[in-house]
């Protein structure tokens, strides 16, 4: 992949402990993580990477925090769109997602994600209740950002084939087990996600399944190589994972090594993943 590409940077996060925790930062681990991010923090970073536009993600499950991000995105010229979060499972979804459109910013509200991966029902997705929420999720005119475990991506293979109507966009490429070096059954669950055509996959959060001491762009290649193969150029999207990446490398370091796996596509097909997916897929202006 030749000459430096524009970037639209499709997932990555702020928070303000002032406003409310995030209480999924816990351990030693996730300590360099409870601070404050903020978009002051990022756009430095973003910018001299070549980061042109970006996509913010909800962190919380909290109505409030969505509404501050459209207000967020609305005075900001590098956040295109937002992935809020709303309750699937109540039947007033419709017009909840009416009355968010509503708000400042709710022109840049492109998807809806639920923290998938903290349910403990490997089969969240294909409750009655939650396929209603994420019809009317596509009767909005959004997508569904989807962030599971590796085990629940055989759900996520159904839920994409009763809803067609409805684009699924996996999340850090459904959390791999690189750090195991494992490849099977998640690279099988996510072909068979790739085979449904209304699925894109994020090129992203791959140094944090990885060891974040030690990883390694080869050891992260078998990874990018099969969503690659899988979901093609024109149905993958790089992402940061912006301050969540912090944990394992610098937001250059993410950017250097999605360019190093993904450099044996040709300039257009990298244009694709590095900016124009993400734009036709979550319709950014």
């Amino acid at each position: 992949m030749a000459g430096r590409q524009r970037i639209v940077d499709a997932h990555h996060h702020v928070w303000d402990l002032s406003v409310r925790d995030q209480d999924w930062i816990t351990g030693d681990g996730l300590a360099p993580l409870r601070r404050n991010f903020a978009l002051a923090d990022l756009e430095p970073e973003a910018r001299a990477a070549g980061v042109c536009a970006t996509v913010l993600v909800q962190t919380v499950t909290v109505p409030d925090e969505t509404p501050e991000f459209l207000a967020l995105a609305h005075g900001s010229d590098l956040v295109a769109g937002v992935v809020g979060w709303c309750d699937l499972t109540a039947p007033d979804v419709a017009d909840t997602l009416a009355a968010l459109r509503e708000l400042p910013g709710g022109d840049r509200l492109v998807g809806i994600r639920h923290q998938v991966q903290g349910e403990p029902d490997p089969g969240w997705l294909l409750r009655p209740d939650v396929l209603r929420g994420l019809r009317a999720v596509a009767d909005a005119g959004l997508v569904h950002d989807v962030v599971v475990q590796a085990r629940q991506l055989p759900a996520t293979v159904q839920a994409a084939a009763l809803l067609p109507e409805l684009t699924f966009v996996l999340d850090h490429a459904g959390k791999p087990p690189v750090a195991a070096g494992e490849l099977r059954p998640w690279a099988d669950d996510v072909r068979a996600l790739a085979a449904r055509p209304n699925t894109v996959c994020k090129l992203s959060g791959l140094v944090t399944e990885a060891d974040p001491s030690a990883w390694t762009v080869r050891d992260l290649r078998p990874y990018a190589d099969t969503v690659l193969d899988a979901f093609g150029p024109d149905r993958l999207m790089f992402g940061s994972d912006w301050p969540v990446c912090r944990l394992a490398a610098t937001y250059g370091e993410v950017v250097d090594a999605a360019r190093a796996l993904t450099d044996a596509l040709t300039e257009d097909e990298g244009a694709r993943v590095f900016a124009t997916t993400a734009e036709r897929v979550y319709g950014l202006r």
